[in-house]
């Protein structure tokens, strides 16, 4: 089996990914979404989060030498801290704002000027969040190498911005994979495959053109 159809495999046994063609979730921007992805989930399953932590570790292989993981708050931090104990290096995280008091970080942890850092997230849909992290760490004066997440919805909107923003980016499994897995376990009729696929190719029309 395809490391990238495990994690998929996985995420739908501890019901981390969970599909409803037929009754789609709402996101928090307000999108309907057949399906819903909480990474989260993945941690209180040991054997899923070694399998994360062990696809992480052999990812960043890709990425050349490695100063500090940074991850994303707040999804990111997690998995990030359990790659940076994998590969024994430092760790930090970055908010999503500047903190209201005290000191007012944003980057919470201790960078060195121009380290060489690996980003971590839990996951990719329009690739905002990340990139936003990106761009903090480079007005810093840090070097990302890049992004690693553990899913990716694989919209063409995430690739265009990961290009423009010029940051390489990698994940542990993807929409096509998950499909594919949901499909083959029965999970989901080849029916609903097809209504899911076709929200994945224009996830903003799709719910006004089915429902």
């Amino acid at each position: 089996m395809m490391f990238e159809t495990l994690v998929a495999q996985k995420l739908l046994q501890i019901k981390a990914i969970k599909l409803s063609p037929q009754n789609p979730f709402t996101w928090a921007s307000g999108m309907r979404s057949p399906i819903y992805c909480d990474n989260r989930v993945t941690l209180s399953h040991p054997e899923v989060r070694d399998i994360i932590k062990n696809g992480f570790s052999k990812l960043s292989e890709s990425f050349g030498k490695i100063d500090m993981i940074t991850g994303v708050a707040t999804a990111g931090i997690a998995h990030g801290a359990l790659l940076a104990d994998k590969l024994n290096l430092p760790f930090s995280y970055v908010r999503s704002a500047p903190k209201s008091h005290g000191r007012q970080n944003q980057i919470e942890g201790e960078i060195e000027p121009g380290a060489s850092i690996l980003v971590v997230e839990d996951l990719i849909s329009t690739g905002g969040s990340s990139i936003e992290v990106v761009e903090i760490l480079r007005n810093e004066g840090h070097n990302v190498l890049g992004v690693v997440a553990i899913f990716d919805y694989g919209f063409e909107k995430a690739a265009e911005n990961f290009r423009n923003s010029e940051c390489k980016y990698r994940t542990l499994s993807d929409y096509n994979y998950l499909i594919s897995e949901a499909t083959a376990a029965s999970y989901i009729s080849n029916e609903e495959a097809e209504m899911l696929s076709k929200w994945n190719s224009d996830p903003q029309n799709w719910y006004q053109n089915n429902f």
